[in-house]
């Protein structure tokens, strides 16, 4: 799992000089009723790593893992992430992912394959969640950084 913790750090470093020069202005604006703005997307990817930081080290002492899902819109609400400055949600954002990536990277082979059941999801291997936890990462900082704020994960 070296390259997928490689690959995020990639994506933090890559994207922190961007995300850096947005503004409070830049972020908050919505896109419409029922979205998120960049700074709540930014925030629902806060809630991401620690929720995803847990599965990858819990899922190494037990298989099958069994773990609940999370209602991120109401994390992201309840969290009132719009009232924040950027700034430290962006400083929080990569120091959380830097960590995220240094378990990933922490995962015995032998630990890859353990079976993992999150909410109502069909199980999946821990090694396929570490990959889908990069590629929704990429997806929802493509978001923010052109601009689509968009809803959900």
């Amino acid at each position: 799992m070296r390259q997928v913790a490689r690959e995020l750090r990639s994506e933090i470093d890559s994207a922190l000089v961007r995300l850096r020069a947005l503004t409070d202005a830049d972020v908050e604006a919505g896109p419409g009723a029922g979205t998120w703005t960049r700074k709540e997307i930014l925030g629902h990817l806060i809630d991401s790593a620690a929720n995803n930081h847990q599965r990858f080290v819990r899922a190494q002492a037990e298989d099958p893992f069994i773990w609940p899902g999370y209602a991120q819109d109401a994390w992201v609400a309840v969290q009132r992430y719009g009232e924040r400055p950027w700034a430290e949600l962006v400083e929080l954002w990569a120091a959380l992912n830097r960590h995220v990536a240094h378990a990933i990277e922490s995962v015995p082979e032998a630990k890859r394959g353990t079976r993992c059941v999150i909410g109502s999801d069909d199980p999946v291997t821990l090694e396929w969640l570490m990959r889908d936890y990069l590629a929704h990462l990429r997806h929802h900082l493509a978001q923010i950084l052109t601009e689509r704020a968009a809803r959900s994960g």
